[in-house]
């Protein structure tokens, strides 16, 4: 079973979505444990305060080390991937994910504000990870993905064996296209092979697709 701790000073932000859709189901069934821990429970001081002024100056404030430390430590094992969201870190893909998926306990540290002082980078964090290029509010919501992304790739979660293999990025390419009854809706026919029965044809048909598709929309994944 996997392991995940979030440490967030907004943990009301991530409870509804691990407790719904896929995300409930691999908890019931044992695939997964979640657990949301509230950064400000390890604050000093009648406000519970985890954040101060950058030294040096400058705009904006930096969440501080001391509740970071505390609360990494009350869960962090001695084998804890602990992850930092942030725009510095590693591009968040489907390798990744794959590679997460085998963790057997996962603590995120989503940031707010300014970031995290550079003390908690040094010390504490295996693994910096970012969504994209862009600034989001907290570190909550790219963590969010992140989780999605690797609950779904442990054994049983979606269907049956092999149920993500056919996944975009899954073998480096984008998924092929995807029909469904009606085989006729509105002069928008599902291309006949499909409707053949013939599965190599299928599957060498799907192969093309995706190729296609991968060369048209995304060229940069072939280049890798």
């Amino acid at each position: 079973m996997l392991a995940i701790d979030v440490i967030t000073i907004f943990p009301g932000m991530l409870n509804g979505f691990l407790a719904e859709s896929m995300l409930k189901r691999a908890a019931q069934k044992g695939a997964v444990a979640f657990q949301t821990v509230n950064l400000r429970d390890f604050a000093r001081g009648v406000h519970q305060t985890t954040d101060d002024r950058p030294y040096g100056g400058g705009p904006g404030m930096v969440m501080m080390p001391e509740p970071i430390f505390e609360a990494v430590e009350k869960v962090r094992r001695e084998e804890s991937r602990v992850i930092l969201m942030t725009p510095q870190g590693r591009r968040f893909d489907q390798q990744a994910a794959q590679e997460l998926s085998l963790a057997r306990h996962l603590v995120f540290i989503c940031g707010h504000y300014e970031g995290v002082d550079e003390r908690v980078r040094e010390a504490l964090v295996t693994d910096e990870i970012s969504i994209g290029d862009y600034v989001l509010t907290n570190g909550v919501v790219a963590a969010a993905v992140v989780i999605d992304a690797v609950v779904r790739l442990l054994p049983g979660v979606v269907g049956g064996e092999g149920a993500t293999s056919q996944d975009s990025f899954s073998d480096g390419l984008l998924e092929f296209p995807q029909y469904t009854r009606p085989a006729d809706f509105r002069g928008m026919k599902v291309p006949e092979v499909l409707l053949s029965g013939n599965h190599p044809e299928i599957a060498r048909w799907r192969r093309e697709q995706a190729e296609k598709r991968t060369q048209e929309r995304r060229p940069d994944l072939l280049g890798r």
